[in-house]
């Protein structure tokens, strides 16, 4: 923790665990982040543009390494493999308070059902709590989408009695609620 109370994410991270590897995305993923993204389900839940082409991605892909230079936030790709993407982890300081960090994740159609949404979320906080030791873990989740609550509560969080968030994207405001890592 910084001496403002904020955290300095590190410069690059890949973690193994739960059957799964994380690592920073790379050039050559531009397809698979299409893939990935360019599907309802994504657009309805995330902040990702849509439709999401290769122009989208290329964009996505800058503003992560530009995220991750400026150590706000860490976007990994989900893997089985180390290679072949099947969703993303995001790790970013709390916006409503710097001493937390907030963790979001999205998995491509084909590869829902599997359990790594709650896999990548596990290894991710546990790292976070153990490595980086904020405040809080949290995820931020709209109040409709039951199947990431469901990840939330596999995976040990509870909601919070934190005030909505409040988050514009694509001309639409989005009310979240914080679910915050027990223990």
């Amino acid at each position: 923790m910084n001496d403002n109370g904020s955290f300095a994410l590190p410069p690059a991270l890949r973690l193994e665990g739960y059957g799964i590897r994380l690592r920073a995305w790379s050039d050559e993923d531009l397809a698979d982040l299409v893939a990935l993204y360019d599907d309802p389900e994504m657009a309805r839940w995330t902040p990702v543009a849509s439709p999401f082409d290769l122009v989208a991605a290329r964009t996505y892909l800058a503003g992560a390494r530009e995220g991750q230079a400026q150590g706000r936030k860490l976007q990994l790709a989900i893997t089985t493999d180390g290679v072949r993407p099947h969703g993303e982890v995001l790790l970013f300081r709390g916006e409503s308070d710097a001493r937390d960090l907030e963790l979001a994740y999205g998995v491509g159609a084909v590869h829902r059902g599997q359990g790594l949404a709650g896999r990548a979320v596990r290894l991710v906080a546990a790292h976070a709590t153990e490595q980086l030791r904020p405040r809080r873990v949290v995820l931020c989740i709209d109040a409709g989408n039951a199947a990431s609550e469901a990840v939330a509560r596999s995976c040990g969080f509870e909601l919070a009695d934190d005030a909505p968030v409040r988050r514009r994207s694509r001309g639409r405001e989005t009310i979240l609620r914080t679910w915050s890592l027990r223990g």
